[in-house]
């Protein structure tokens, strides 16, 4: 039961993130380009509650954004499927105690995620090629990310262990060495 009142809390915070990314950050844009607050959201699901949900939520918000959003459908749920599948595996890999380890996972999986997205829109919308203009875009955005991680990495960890808790219990080491 304490699981499912998170996961809808988690798609409540989706439909709150949705709502400040369209409306808040169009103020807060550095050149024109404001930040993708669901690779971080996403990131941050599959980081603390594990590849088993992180998948499913990330597909599920990208059919969301896809359908209210965007041209084609499939790009997005596409890229934010993978964005869950890469948290679950940093997550076997990495400690998310550090914030430079926050901040180095998720400017990687900004950067995955946009080549990723760029490269899916290429094949399916047949967009030309602007490598420049591309780089620029993605070079904003990391940094835009990076700095909303610094700020926002306390509140992460606070919730973020909260669900950790709920979802895989607390493993205790029954062997000794």
């Amino acid at each position: 039961m304490k699981n499912t009142i998170i996961v809808v809390c988690l798609i409540l915070v989706f439909i709150l993130l949705y709502f400040l990314q369209v409306n808040f950050f169009n103020w807060f844009t550095i050149a024109g380009i404001m930040p993708n607050l669901f690779i971080i959201y996403v990131l941050f699901i599959g980081l603390f509650a594990g590849k088993r949900l992180g998948v499913p939520l990330g597909v599920l918000f990208g059919l969301l954004l896809d359908f209210f959003a965007s041209q084609q459908i499939g790009a997005s749920a596409i890229m934010l499927g993978v964005v869950g599948i890469l948290a679950g595996i940093l997550n076997k890999n990495f400690s998310k105690d550090s914030r430079i380890t926050i901040l180095l996972m998720t400017m990687g999986v900004t950067a995955i995620y946009e080549i990723g997205l760029y490269i899916t829109n290429y094949f399916i919308m047949h967009y030309n090629i602007e490598i420049i203009a591309f780089l620029k875009i993605l070079l904003i955005e990391i940094l835009y990310h990076a700095l909303l991680i610094i700020i926002l990495y306390p509140i992460f960890q606070k919730v973020g262990y909260y669900i950790e808790e709920s979802f895989r219990g607390k493993k205790i080491l029954t062997r000794y060495f």
